[in-house]
């Protein structure tokens, strides 16, 4: 029954992790803490264990749904090696840094960052950021309803922030997509299945960096790995299937209500 359960934690975690572009860390990190006792030979999960272990699967998701994705040509490669390049060594500096976190603190910070990325997310249209006249470089995109949309960035700008986002998603083992997503859609515009595929791509190429730094440090569950990586394989297929179904604003909601539910329950599990 335990493997059962960490199998169908891995599914959804694959599946809202690959639709939202997310990675599946922000359900990983905190299954891991609550659904230890079904994981064979771990008597508690540290967050480090948790956030190794998370990245390493979000290895496997991230890996399933750029695949899916890439027959869709919803990927903007050039601008996710870009990114990748402020998210690499952002990785390797998360990785050194969740060394310094409790269980207790780790929870508050991780839930004040879902919730800060949250309000930028729901009042990005009121913001006086994201303007294309900042933009040195501009592309457009035409989804399947015929929306055409303008994105772009300012290269430094870009690297500057991927590197921001691969430290802390490097630090709560959460992929990235969490913060990248957010950042995607209200400071460069991208459209949101644009977004979400870009960002598993970039997720994927960090967290191997990552998961590299964890390995090192001793901070991986194999059995756990072992356990949950069916389960996110089919649920990176399935998410990024199920995102061709979905319009774009149906997407930003569905990730608006995901972030406010992790940042109300880490806050709690904080201050408690």
């Amino acid at each position: 029954m335990g493997w059962f359960i960490l199998t169908l934690i891995g599914i959804a975690a694959g599946t809202f992790g690959s639709l939202l572009g997310l990675g599946g860390g922000i359900i990983l990190v905190p299954a891991l803490f609550y659904l230890s006792n079904f994981i064979p030979g771990v008597p508690e999960i540290t967050p480090q264990l948790a956030i190794g272990t998370s990245l390493m699967l979000i290895i496997i998701t991230a890996l399933s749904s750029s695949i899916s994705y890439a027959k869709q040509k919803l990927i903007d490669v050039s601008s996710a090696f870009l990114f990748f390049i402020g998210s690499a060594p952002g990785a390797i500096i998360g990785a050194w840094l969740s060394s310094f976190f409790d269980k207790d603190s780790f929870n508050l910070y991780y839930g004040i960052f879902m919730l800060f990325m949250l309000v930028l997310l729901s009042y990005r249209s009121k913001l006086a950021i994201g303007k294309e006249n900042r933009w040195k470089t501009t592309k457009t995109y035409t989804d399947v309803s015929g929306q055409v949309y303008t994105y772009g960035y300012s290269k430094p700008v870009a690297i500057s922030i991927a590197l921001v986002v691969g430290i802390l998603s490097s630090v709560f083992g959460i992929g990235g997509g969490a913060l990248l997503v957010p950042f995607l859609l209200v400071m460069f515009r991208f459209p949101p299945h644009v977004a979400a595929a870009t960002s598993m791509f970039v997720i994927l190429l960090s967290s191997l960096v990552g998961s590299i730094t964890h390995i090192t440090l001793d901070h991986i569950v194999w059995s756990a790995v072992i356990a949950i990586a069916p389960g996110a394989w089919i649920g990176g297929l399935l998410g990024s299937r199920l995102s061709r179904k979905l319009s774009g604003k149906w997407l930003e909601r569905i990730l608006r209500f995901v972030l406010l539910l992790i940042a109300v329950r880490m806050l709690w599990q904080g201050l408690l």
